[in-house]
C-alpha cells in the first residue's frame, strides 16, 4: 500500500471513529426525552418531551454561529490578553500562532465546516462537540419541567450550551487551555467541565424559577410528586448509559499519524480500558445508590449514572479497583444530597443537582486525591487537588451559577421566565400545544366520567 493510501486509510478510520461514536450520542438525547417525559405528569408530558426536543436544535444552531468558535477561541484567555486584544495576533508568541488555525477554521464561514474534501477531521470534531453542548443543556432540562416556559428555556439553553460550558471546555479541556497547560487541570470525561457546570447553572435557575404548584405544604415540608410513567423514565436512563460509553470513547484521541490512543492531557489510554471502567462505575454506581436509596427504583438507577459522572474525570488512568471505590461513593451520597436540595426549598424534579452538580464536582475534585503528582504530557504540570479545585469554582460558580441565576433574574423580573399559575394546574400540554399527551380515553378521569353511565345502561364495557 502506498503511503499516500495508507494516510487516507488512516483519516478514513479516525473519521468513521468520531462519526459514529457521535451518531450513538444521540442515544443520551433520546434517553433524556424519555427520561424527563416518564418524570412529569400526564398532563405535561408532551411539552416536557417537545422541550428537549428543541434543545437539539436551539444548542445546535448556536454551536454553529458562535459556540465551535468559543470553544477554539477562549483556551489562552485571559491569560494572554483580551479576548479581542493582543494575544490574537499569531506574532505575539507561539502558542498563539499555534492556536489561531484552530480558531479560524472554526469560524460559520470556514470551508472546513463545508462540502470539501480536503479537511476530513474538523466537520467531525464539530459534530461531536455539538453533541457534548445538546448533553450540557439537556442536564438543565429536566430540573425545570412543568413550570418554565418554552422561550425561556431556549434562550438559557443557548447561553448554557452554546458559550459557558464551551469558555470551561475552553480552559480545561483543550489543549491549549491555560487551566491544563499552565497548572495541569484533569478532567477526561468533564465531570466538573460540563456536568458541574451545567447543575450549577440550573440551580441558579431554579433559585429564581421557584418549585412546582403544591411540591411543598404550608409549613414548607416538601411533598412527592411522582412521575407518570417510572418505567419510561428507567428505560430513558438505559439509553442514557449506552450514550455515555460513546461520550467518553469520543473523549479519547484517536487521530492519523498518532501512535495509539491518549488523551488531550498527554495521558495513555485506550478504548478497551475505558469500556472497562464505564462498565465497572455503572454497576457501582447502581449499587451505591441502591443501598443508599432503600431499592427506590428512580435513585437506584440514577446512581447509574451518578457512579459514572464521579469515576470520568480519571477514567483515562484510575484501576478498576479506584473507579469502583469513587463510584460508590458518589453514588451512595448522592440521593442524600437530592434529599437535601429538596429539604432547601428547591425543587429539582429530576435530581439534577445531586447527579450532575455533586457528582461531578466529586468527580472532579477526587482526581486531585487519587491520582495526585500523576505525570502529564511533556511541559504540562502534574496532577494535584489544588488546581482540581480551582478548575470547579471556575466551573461551578463563575460559569455555572452566576450566569444561570443572572439571566434567569433578568427574565423573573420581566416575567419572561414562568408560565402563570392557570397554565401550570392546567397542564403545559394544553398551554403550550393545544392538545393533550395521551388520548382521553386512556386516563382515569375519562374513565371515572363514564363508568356512572356505563352502569346505569348495564354495560360492562367500563364496570370490568
Amino acid at each position: 500500500m502506498s503511503p499516500e493510501a495508507q494516510e487516507f486509510l488512516h483519516t478514513f478510520v479516525s473519521e468513521s471513529f468520531y462519526y459514529w461514536a457521535s451518531v450513538f450520542m444521540l442515544l443520551i438525547h433520546a434517553g433524556f426525552l424519555a427520561y424527563e417525559g416518564g418524570a412529569s405528569r400526564v398532563k405535561n408530558v408532551l411539552a416536557t418531551m417537545v422541550k428537549n426536543l428543541i434543545t437539539l436544535a436551539s444548542v445546535g444552531l448556536a454551536f454553529f454561529f458562535f459556540g465551535w468558535w468559543v470553544y477554539n477561541a477562549f483556551p489562552l484567555f485571559p491569560m494572554a490578553g483580551p479576548i479581542l486584544g493582543p494575544w490574537t495576533n499569531p506574532e505575539a508568541s507561539e502558542a498563539i500562532k499555534a492556536a489561531m488555525p484552530y480558531v479560524e477554521g472554526s469560524y460559520p464561514w470556514s470551508s472546513a465546516l463545508g462540502p470539501n474534501n480536503a479537511d476530513h477531521m474538523t466537520g467531525v470534531f464539530f459534530f461531536a462537540f455539538a453533541l457534548f453542548a445538546m448533553t450540557t443543556a439537556s442536564i438543565m432540562s429536566g430540573a425545570l419541567i412543568e413550570r418554565v416556559k418554552i422561550g425561556a428555556y431556549v434562550f438559557l439553553s443557548i447561553i448554557l450550551g452554546g458559550f459557558t460550558w464551551l469558555v470551561a471546555a475552553a480552559w480545561g479541556w483543550n489543549y491549549f487551555g491555560w487551566l491544563f497547560a499552565k497548572m495541569g487541570y484533569h478532567d477526561f470525561g468533564c465531570s466538573g467541565i460540563l456536568h458541574a457546570t451545567a447543575a450549577f447553572f440550573t440551580l441558579g435557575v431554579l433559585l429564581n424559577l421557584g418549585p412546582r404548584v403544591g411540591k411543598y405544604d404550608p409549613q414548607g415540608k416538601p411533598r412527592q410528586i411522582m412521575p407518570h410513567n417510572l418505567p419510561l423514565t428507567m428505560v430513558g436512563l438505559l439509553l442514557i448509559f449506552i450514550g455515555f460509553y460513546a461520550f467518553l470513547a469520543a473523549c479519547v484521541i484517536f487521530l492519523p499519524g498518532y501512535e495509539g490512543e491518549t488523551t488531550i492531557y498527554g495521558t495513555p489510554v485506550t478504548l478497551a480500558s475505558i469500556g472497562v471502567s464505564t462498565t465497572l462505575a455503572l454497576a457501582a454506581g447502581l449499587v451505591g445508590a441502591y443501598i443508599s436509596a432503600k431499592a427506590d427504583p428512580f435513585y437506584t438507577i440514577s446512581g447509574g449514572l451518578a457512579g459514572i459522572i464521579s469515576a470520568a474525570g480519571g477514567m483515562d488512568i484510575y484501576h478498576p479497583a479506584v473507579v469502583m471505590l469513587i463510584a460508590f461513593v458518589g453514588a451512595f451520597l448522592m440521593p442524600k444530597v437530592a434529599m437535601f436540595v429538596e429539604r432547601m426549598g428547591v425543587d429539582d424534579a429530576v435530581g439534577a443537582i445531586a447527579v450532575h452538580g455533586w457528582c461531578g464536582v466529586f468527580g472532579a475534585v477526587v482526581v486531585g486525591v487519587a491520582a495526585g503528582g500523576f505525570p502529564q504530557g511533556e511541559g504540562i504540570p502534574a496532577i494535584n487537588l489544588g488546581t482540581q479545585i480551582l478548575g470547579v469554582v471556575l466551573f461551578a460558580g463563575l460559569l455555572g451559577f452566576l450566569p444561570g441565576y443572572g439571566c434567569s433574574w433578568v427574565m423573573k423580573r420581566f416575567d419572561l421566565l414562568r408560565v402563570s399559575p392557570e397554565e401550570e394546574v392546567a397542564g403545559l400540554d394544553l398551554a403550550d400545544l393545544g392538545v393533550p399527551g395521551y388520548p382521553e380515553y386512556a386516563t382515569y378521569e375519562y374513565v371515572n366520567e363514564q363508568l356512572p353511565v356505563a352502569q346505569s345502561s348495564g354495560s360492562t364495557k367500563y364496570a370490568e
